[in-house]
């Protein structure tokens, strides 16, 4: 009886391909090469190198958010040279930046806006979120009031009506659901 299928191809794949072992490797040229380089380096004045000295990184907190990082005096020192004394992260630092280009260049105006958000995000915000964003959508709402002149209830959906006396606008609706309700209340209290 012939073998499976699969024990023909195993068989005649180990006839064709025979590899022997591979050779082993000496260990002992592998340590001489590794002792030549230390020779060479010791020979080689490594002393005379000198390497620039490694600042301290020091724990800058943002002055706006609170939140803290990992930075070195000399970039502190930029970034307080940068915006009046105080030192921002790097978030900030873009708000700031875009706070910059709303109103036309002036850093410190920019900068007091900003961190009088930051203020009020952190005293309000983190503490009552929903709250927060109640008093953003009423902030957002007051400035829409304010750039159209008119206030926010002059804009009705309800139809209005033209000279002719027809309705303009609005939602339309087919019929009222209060005969339905009241036809159901009726038919609960015959029932009882």
């Amino acid at each position: 009886m012939a073998p499976p299928h699969g024990e023909a191809i195993v068989r005649s794949y180990a006839r064709a391909n025979t590899f022997g072992k591979p050779p082993k490797l000496s260990t002992d040229n592998l340590q001489r090469t590794i002792s030549d380089i230390s020779f060479q380096l010791s020979k080689e004045a490594i002393g005379d190198l000198t390497l620039p000295p490694v600042s301290e990184v020091e724990d800058a907190k943002c002055e706006c958010c609170g939140m803290s990082e990992e930075c070195t005096p000399e970039y502190i020192k930029r970034v307080r040279d940068k915006f009046l004394g105080k030192w921002i992260c790097g978030l900030c630092t873009e708000a700031v930046k875009e706070e910059i280009e709303k109103n036309g260049g002036k850093k410190e105006e920019a900068l007091s806006t900003h961190m009088n958000a930051c203020s009020r995000f952190n005293k309000l915000g983190r503490a009552y979120p929903v709250l927060f964003q109640a008093e953003a959508m009423r902030e957002i709402l007051k400035k829409s009031t304010r750039l159209d002149g008119r206030g926010a209830r002059a804009k009705s959906i309800s139809p209005r009506i033209d000279k002719t006396g027809q309705k303009i606008g609005g939602i339309a609706r087919s019929s009222s659901c209060i005969p339905a309700i009241t036809r159901e209340m009726k038919d609960l209290t015959m029932r009882n």
